[in-house]
């Protein structure tokens, strides 16, 4: 089977016409509710021309044509019929052409609505029959996005420098596909041909590379494991190669000539942060893919096994101290998190775009576990707590399901910072390292939800844990400890102000050398102590939470 969701089949409203908030601290400001575009509608809800098919495999059979800005081509798409029907769903964006779409030398009739294609059959497939489709066609990729979607530039030497990056607008912005995050093939090949002086990097081992003695070379790419669409890439430059070995994986860089030295350098920081995710996690996922870092224009992006990397050959994020607290000048932040992505995003991948925090909460939290193996776990509380100032608590971070919802950026910081807290109300590392461990070897090479995260958690620890997740995930506001305190009785009261109910949490409170734990629920408790108000401290470096001190 194709890499499919793990739980079973969540019912998605799809023509929901506003997502349910709740407001947010006073400290910020609520975010306004955008209503989902029809396109999204069509692209995030698992409709029933979706969910009647399994996807096998892929055959991206490209040609770019740098001069005209051209991409054409067709894919190959096998699939598994899980219900009897005559009709799929695809998508390829509008700006772009079909040629044609055959079954085996049948051309099939298709219907367009904004970014999906409905794809019809003269007659009925069966279900549990495998069926395969040949989608040609073509057109001038948009450059949209944070990253651009496809681009085709140039490179400071002026060679045509042609990249894809399409996380945020999906991968049928310049190829066609089921795009979606729930089923994944499990297997794919990538042809790229390409002006013969030219080198293209794809997902993948290179299988070699053929002249086709008409001023062109196909280079051919084989992915020997589920991949997600938003994964695929083209890389497309003047690119020189250098390369290594971790053990039995395979290193390849590619970078332009002028930064061949700066990245002999920079690269070597691979290895470490190979050691410290094995470490934690277990080995590296797509070793028979090999792992690349190839250099491209932007920041950065987790294409499975060809790491996209533009940090400047420079320590920090983009010249920046991205935590402001000392610590990431240390390391090279998108070798670190980018790479981190091959554990969370790219093998542990989220089944609906709403849960793209299992994707970068835990690989931000896997910056801090970096940090944390190479040089101790102080440096990395230090490390995760500056990551406070960029959250703004304005929205839940699991967004509207079904409907290509992005989620805040809180994804990202408040992610990390609750799975810190959660390592706190474990309380035991030896217990938090091998659940850690055991929750990405359950889960890898599959599509999850949220709701298997809670499950596992609960299941391993005895814990109910439910609460604590939901108030971080699908609530705006941050859990606030209220203390009250009575100093005639040398006493403190204390409890949760939280939106989650039956939500309890423990927290180390009181005297900083010698904590005790509390173990507020939603109802005052009150105990003797004789410290003062200002002497009693909470372990707020250690759970994310607010307090309020009266």
């Amino acid at each position: 089977m194709a890499r499919r969701l793990f739980v079973l089949p969540v019912l998605f409203l799809a023509l929901l016409t506003e997502v349910c908030r709740l407001p947010a601290q006073t400290k910020h400001v609520t975010a306004t509710p955008n209503l989902p575009s029809r396109a999204d509608i069509l692209r995030g809800a698992y409709g029933p021309y979706r969910a009647n098919n399994d996807l096998l495999y892929y055959h991206l059979d490209v040609r770019i044509d740098p001069d005209k800005q051209w991409v054409s081509g067709k894919n190959t798409i096998r699939f598994k019929m899980l219900k009897d029907g005559n009709r799929i769903q695809l998508d390829l964006s509008q700006a772009l052409n079909i040629d044609k779409i055959l079954y085996g030398a049948v051309p099939l009739k298709y219907e367009r609505d904004t970014g999906a294609v409905f794809v019809d059959f003269p007659q009925m497939l069966n279900a549990g029959r495998v069926y395969s489709i040949d989608f040609y066609y073509s057109g001038h990729p948009l450059t949209i996005g944070r990253f651009g979607g496809m681009v085709f530039g140039k490179d400071p030497s002026g060679h045509p420098w042609i990249y894809t990056s399409c996380e945020d607008d999906g991968a049928s912005i310049w190829w066609p596909n089921k795009d979606q995050w729930r089923d994944e093939v499990q297997n794919m090949d990538i042809s790229v041909t390409i002006p013969n002086n030219l080198v293209d990097v794809s997902n993948g081992r290179l299988e070699g590379k053929t002249d086709l003695g008409n001023g062109y070379t196909r280079w051919d790419w084989s992915v020997h494991y589920p991949i997600n669409n938003y994964d695929v890439a083209l890389n497309i430059g003047n690119y020189v190669h250098f390369g290594g070995h971790y053990g039995a994986l395979t290193l390849d860089y590619y970078v332009l000539p002028e930064d061949l030295e700066k990245a002999k350098k920079q690269f070597t920081q691979v290895n470490g942060m190979l050691d410290a995710f094995t470490h934690y996690f277990g080995p590296y996922p797509f070793v028979k893919d090999g792992y690349k870092l190839v250099e491209v224009p932007y920041a950065g992006m987790e294409h499975q096994s060809a790491v996209a990397y533009g940090n400047h050959f420079a320590n920090g994020y983009l010249n920046r101290d991205w935590t402001g607290v000392g610590i990431s000048p240390r390391f090279d932040f998108i070798i670190i998190h980018e790479s981190g992505h091959e554990w969370f995003g790219n093998s542990i991948t989220a089944a609906d775009r709403s849960d793209m925090w299992i994707h970068e909460g835990w690989t931000t939290y896997l910056e801090g576990l970096y940090v944390e193996y190479r040089w101790g776990h102080a440096d990395a509380l230090k490390y995760l707590n500056g990551l406070k100032p960029k959250i703004e608590n304005g929205e839940p971070i699991v967004a509207e399901r079904g409907v290509n919802a992005t989620p805040p950026e809180d994804q990202y910081f408040k992610g990390a910072l609750m799975l810190n807290t959660l390592r706190s109300i474990v309380n035991n590392d030896a217990k938090w390292f091998a659940l850690i461990h055991g929750f990405y070897q359950q889960f890898k090479y599959q599509n999850i939800m949220t709701e298997d995260v809670i499950r596992y958690f609960n299941q391993q620890t005895g814990m109910n844990l439910t609460p604590v997740f939901r108030q971080y995930l699908f609530h705006a506001q941050v859990p606030v400890l209220e203390l009250l305190f009575d100093p005639t009785e040398h006493a403190v009261s204390y409890k949760w102000q939280a939106e989650e109910p039956d939500f309890a949490m423990p927290v180390e409170a009181g005297d900083p050398d010698h904590w005790q734990i509390l173990h507020p629920t939603l109802e005052w408790q009150t105990m003797t102590t004789p410290l003062t108000k200002d002497q009693f401290q909470v372990a707020t470096d250690k759970y994310y939470i607010y307090v309020d001190k009266q």
